[in-house]
């Protein structure tokens, strides 16, 4: 598990402040999570490999868990648009002829992700929903492995990639003040590549499957 830091203090103090009543529409809702990412990783597809990788040669990206933050604005009772803020850091671990080796080392990830919900039940009660919508990763900061590095690459680029995201969850009401208890699931369909370099000569080219389930439970409120 690796340390992120988002300035969460502002929402925190404002899940302190008392506020409106839950039974009405419109407004917006603020969430503060715990979540648990799990990508899958996997190699798709070789594009250039000049460094001369094993015959069977799979991948997997390590999980984490990461504290992210969520706000909502209601378009209607049932209607609203929901868009994510967090970072987290994944290794990328050798499997099959490379098990147990690291190829990319600590790749920040931005899921820059908004999407359509729709909610089920009334207002004021328990609030189930499902969501769709565009997700751009961001990679930051990513670096070869110590496997990577010894086979000669210099340097690692993950591509920002366009994916999906379909998302289910519930929202479970605490008082009639706004607060809430919010458990949150997300599968994302994202295919990125990731390139080696030795210098400015690139070396290795691979295509993943990332995919992550990303769950999250955490505290919201209705303003």
């Amino acid at each position: 598990m690796k340390a992120l830091h988002l300035p969460l203090a502002a929402l925190v103090a404002a899940m302190m402040v008392p506020g409106t009543a839950t039974a009405k529409s419109g407004g917006v809702q603020v969430k503060i999570f715990a979540t648990y990412v799990a990508p899958d990783g996997k190699i798709t597809a070789i594009k250039t490999d000049q460094i001369g990788l094993p015959a069977g040669t799979q991948s997997k990206a390590d999980d984490n868990v990461a504290p992210t933050v969520a706000i909502e604005y209601f378009l209607s009772d049932t209607l609203s648009l929901e868009t994510i803020a967090g970072v987290t850091v994944h290794d990328v671990s050798g499997r099959g002829a490379l098990g147990g080796t690291t190829l990319v080392s600590d790749a920040s990830i931005v899921p820059a992700t908004l999407t359509f919900k729709y909610h089920f039940g009334k207002e004021g009660g328990m609030r189930p929903y499902v969501g769709a919508g565009p997700s751009y990763f961001i990679f930051i900061d990513e670096k070869p492995g110590a496997t990577t590095l010894a086979l000669g690459a210099t340097r690692q680029k993950m591509g920002d990639k366009l994916g999906a995201a379909f998302q289910a969850g519930v929202d479970i009401p605490l008082n009639d003040r706004g607060f809430a208890i919010s458990l949150d699931t997300k599968r994302y369909i994202l295919r990125p590549t990731a390139t080696w370099y030795a210098g400015r000569t690139e070396v290795l080219k691979t295509r993943h499957t990332l995919d992550p389930w990303v769950v999250s439970v955490g505290a919201a409120l209705r303003f």
